[in-house]
């Protein structure tokens, strides 16, 4: 009989379809999917929940405006979404969609465990309502007499409306923040939350009587239930809840909701009172990761379509490969804090760590031992001080790599990996095996290095499964280890190889020609004219390259201007003045 495994339930938000889903979205499923396969790894029994938020009246209009029923609409954009998850390798348990009708009979029952409790009642709205946002503002909330959001005008709503009694529910939150500062992460989001709470909170506003696309209210049918209790609930009624409970009881609560910054006011106070108001355990955290920025600006779906500035993380893809992505999101930017994209930074950091580092250690060493040692590993039977500093550093990695995971800090984690890495590199020229080759007397002494150099790279193999997958079974396979599975205990052990048969395969990761990448990426771009032709001297327009024809998939509108130099966004002028081509922005929020 085995042991039962511990649970571990992480989340995303689930994504707005309004319109196809931007690097921000990546970023955030990316992390989830990073934590899910390593908790897996780890022997925990993982259940990684993402999916789509469908009602609303921005997607009712946005419908109308195509012709087309809502769900219709929603079907594509959503078809799209798990299109994309299928590219990117996630492997989420579930997806749900808050129109499933496993969704919508259970947001109705929790509804009436609300409104049984005497915490939702019929009133009226008045504000200030963005339809984009599907938000209600308030006149000191606009900035220049527009959403703070997105920047479009608002309109003066009043309507009938059922409200949640979020007011009701301010202590308890107080105490929640006091007495668990874990449930909140990074520090300053949690402060925030605790100011914001002392501020004083209205009651929320949760059914909507002026249009038609959404759950109907069940004890009036004449409103629909809007956004929060319709999009938050389905933490719970993705695992059964409250009809077919066995899920639920087995992952709830969840152990990590990962959110953007911007939603997570949302996650952090609207859901832990409607919890409390249903009589629900409180999820265990919430995360709130930052925004990666160009320029100084948030990049959203609207924004987005304004211009010519979000990367279709699918080129990318098809340029670098999955894990070559997902290792410069996991690895560049620090979570909770914004940071600063160019193309340039991306395209250096694949080549410093992917090419030179790691894919230069596992073919420098495929290529000595078939050299040297007829392409088997050999038994380690010598030792020395410099031996002994890499098998320390290569049986640590594992539970530093733990260490950093436990606290979402990914970047750290991977360059716990890296250190090994990096060390196994600086081996080979401290052992310099071409010499040691040379003096017969010395074979031993060069098996012990081709030795260690092969369990470090299992070592490795295992650690980078998380976050990159692929990488680390083709690794595997060159290192003779294709028959065996990827387990996360043996990293903890050196003395696991003796005989396989390594054979060389392609580069992992091939170096990349900075420059020529730069030019090369923009042709993958439709309507985008060829940057290497070059803007005669008497053309007026000299410094740009208009671009013409239909929109793209992000909705770029013709004519857009391309500044070719500046626009790059290349840090070394020698660099930048050599190379056509344009910027990119990429958002690590959600929009």
């Amino acid at each position: 009989m085995t042991d039962k495994k511990e649970t571990y339930y992480i989340t995303t938000p689930i994504y707005y379809p309004s319109s196809n889903l931007h690097i921000g979205h990546t970023y955030c499923t990316v992390m989830a999917d990073a934590m899910a396969r390593f908790k897996r790894l780890c022997g925990y029994d993982v259940h990684f929940l993402t999916g789509t938020d469908e009602h609303g009246q921005k997607i009712e209009t946005l419908a109308e405006a195509k012709g087309v029923t809502p769900q219709a609409y929603v079907d594509e954009i959503v078809e799209g979404i798990k299109k994309l998850w299928e590219t990117m390798e996630i492997s989420y348990d579930d997806f749900i969609r808050t129109t499933e009708p496993r969704h919508v009979k259970r947001v109705q029952a929790i509804f009436m465990k609300m409104y049984e409790n005497g915490d939702i009642y019929k009133g009226e709205y008045e504000g200030l309502y963005c339809t984009p946002c599907e938000s209600f503002w308030t006149e000191s909330q606009l900035v220049n007499g527009c959403c703070p959001d997105c920047g479009r005008p608002v309109t003066a709503a009043k309507e009938e409306a059922y409200f949640f009694k979020l007011s009701k529910y301010a202590d308890k939150l107080l105490e929640l923040f006091e007495t668990n500062p874990s449930f909140l992460q990074p520090e300053s989001r949690r402060n925030e939350m605790i100011s914001f709470i002392k501020q004083g909170l209205d009651d929320l506003c949760i059914s909507r009587s002026t249009f038609d696309w959404g759950i109907p209210v069940p004890i009036d049918e004449k409103h629909v239930i809007y956004v929060w209790l319709d999009a938050l609930t389905n933490y719970i009624t993705a695992l059964g809840y409250p009809d077919d409970p066995e899920l639920y009881n087995k992952y709830w609560p969840a152990n990590v909701h990962l959110v953007g910054k911007e939603i997570v006011r949302f996650h952090s106070i609207i859901w832990p009172a409607m919890l409390m108001s249903a009589g629900l355990p409180l999820p265990k955290q919430v995360l709130g990761h930052g925004w990666l920025l160009l320029g100084g600006e948030k990049v959203s779906k609207s924004k987005a379509a304004k211009g010519n500035d979000v990367v279709d993380p699918v080129i990318l893809i098809e340029r670098y490969g999955i894990d070559a992505l997902k290792y410069f999101l996991l690895r560049e930017y620090t979570f909770g804090q914004d940071g600063v994209f160019t193309n340039e930074v991306m395209l250096k950091r694949m080549n410093y760590d992917l090419a030179n580092d790691l894919g230069n250690l596992v073919s420098r060493t495929v290529s000595m031992i078939e050299k040297y040692c007829g392409g088997t590993v050999p038994k380690a039977t010598t030792s020395d001080d410099i031996d002994e500093d890499l098998k320390r550093i290569a049986v640590g990695a594992a539970s530093k790599v733990e260490e950093q995971m436990d606290k979402f800090a990914f970047n750290m984690a991977l360059e716990e990996i890296w250190i090994l890495v990096r060390r196994a590199n600086k081996y080979i020229d401290e052992k310099s095996p071409w010499v040691l080759a040379k003096d017969e007397s010395k074979k031993a002494e060069l098996d012990t290095v081709m030795h260690n150099l092969a369990e470090s790279i299992r070592i490795i193999s295992i650690l980078i499964h998380p976050f990159m997958h692929t990488t680390s079974k083709e690794i595997r396979k060159q290192m003779g280890l294709w028959y065996a599975d990827v387990v996360w205990k043996d990293a903890f052990t050196f003395e696991m190889m003796d005989g396989e048969q390594v054979k060389k395969g392609n580069p992992i990761f091939p170096r990349l020609d900075i420059e020529k990448e730069l030019e090369d990426v923009l042709l993958s771009i439709p309507n985008l004219p060829n940057p290497r032709v070059p803007v005669g001297k008497d053309d007026s327009e000299n410094a740009e390259i208009r671009r013409s024809g239909e929109p793209t998939q992000f909705g770029f509108e013709p004519k857009a201007h391309w500044d070719l130099g500046r626009d790059l966004g290349i840090l070394d002028p020698e660099t930048a003045a050599k190379v056509s081509g344009a910027r990119f922005h990429f958002y690590m929020g959600l929009g």
